[in-house]
Formats: structure tokens, sequence, C-alpha cells
């Protein structure tokens, strides 16, 4: 008997992927949104300026200063942070409104949004912290990549060790040897986490009307 037939839904829930630049968390993003269109990418809100190209509501909210300190004060973000000279953020009310359709929502944030999110919706998140498979091959792919200068490779090199010692702090952790292999471990997990008890809303009713109490 299908879920759809015994009226049991899902909640959906917020899929965490965070790691060093170069272990591979953008390929895996992108397959899993290719392979599962009943999976959507957070749209952050920003006041940087909009860029050429750049989409209002696809590729971020753009506001200005003043309207998201005004969000921040209200607790309207689940997540947000100052880089530079701009903020970056997640408003809670499209997260919360997906969650309620059943729809499951990709984030693209580092370990500290993950503990902002981790404060604020426990409940709705699922965090994967992705590795590479050794520090060696993390310089080799950062080099191949040929889109920064020496220095910045570098610093980029710096800061993976401490983004990496933050890795006990996820629920899941994929090491990244091989990209199908870790797209499929992604997908199980997802596909695990949808199964959970919690999320199946109208489970405990169903089972009441066949006379089945806690």
């Amino acid at each position: 008997m299908s879920d759809e037939k015994i009226h049991i839904t899902r909640r959906g829930l917020m899929l965490v992927l965070s790691s060093p630049s170069g272990a591979g968390k953008s390929t895996i993003s992108r397959a899993l949104l290719e392979k599962h269109p009943d999976l959507t990418m957070s749209v952050s809100a920003t006041t940087r300026p909009m860029r050429p190209g750049e989409v209002e509501g696809k590729d971020y909210f753009f506001m200005d200063t003043a309207k998201f300190e005004e969000m921040v004060a209200a607790g309207e973000f689940l997540e947000h942070a100052k880089v530079f000279d701009n903020y970056y953020g997640t408003p809670r009310g499209p997260v919360e409104a997906a969650l309620k359709e059943g729809k499951d929502v990709l984030f693209d944030v580092d370990w500290q949004g993950t503990q902002q999110l981790s404060q604020n919706a426990r409940d709705d998140l699922v965090s994967i912290f992705i590795l590479p498979p050794s520090v060696e091959e993390l310089e080799r792919r950062l080099y191949a990549r040929a889109q920064d200068p020496e220095e910045v490779v570098k610093r980029r090199m710096a800061k993976a060790t401490s983004e990496m010692s933050h890795w006990a702090e996820y629920d899941y952790i994929i090491v990244n040897q091989d990209i199908p292999l870790s797209v499929s471990e992604a997908e199980a997990i997802l596909a695990a986490e949808r199964l959970k008890r919690e999320r199946r809303i109208g489970l405990a009713e169903w089972l009441r009307g066949m006379g089945v109490g806690q």
C-alpha cells in the first residue's frame, strides 16, 4: 500500500553539504539537484550588489543593509554572516514553506553556518561533511583547477585544515575518492533520512486506525 493511499505525508528536510574548497562539494551538489527534482537549492539573501546575469530570487535575494539588519533583529534568518563588507544569510520563511510542503532543501554553507542551522532548526537538519582522500589530493585538485594563483591555493590549503577539524560536528562523513560513489552515498543518506519516523506525518494516526497504540 502506498503512502498516498494511507495518507502518510512527509515533512521536508534541510540537507547541508560542507567541505573545504576542492573536496568536491559543488560537484556532488549539482549531481543531487539534477537527479532529484524534489530537492531544491536554498537561496540566500545578500547585501552585495547584483552582478550581471544574476536573477532576484534565483541567485540571491538582494537587499540593502538596513533591511538585512532588520530581518536579523526579527529572527528571520536561519543563519547569517558578514563576509568582508557584505552580509549573507538564509531567510527562514521560504525554507519553512518548502519543508511544510514536503520538499527538501539543499544548503551550501560552512561549519559556522551549519552550527547556526543546528541551533535554529536541529530537527529538520541533516549535515554531511565532504572530506578529500588526502591533503595531497586536495592540493592537487586545487592546482588542477587552474583558477587561482599559487598564493590563493596556499591560503585555501591553510583554511582547509581548520575547516576539516570540525568534521565531528556533522551527522555524516563522505570521503570523496570517487564522485559517482560519493553521490550514491549522499543519495543513500537522503533516502534513509526521508524515511525517518519523525518526518512521517500521519503515521501515528494511521497506526491507531489499525488498532496499534503507543
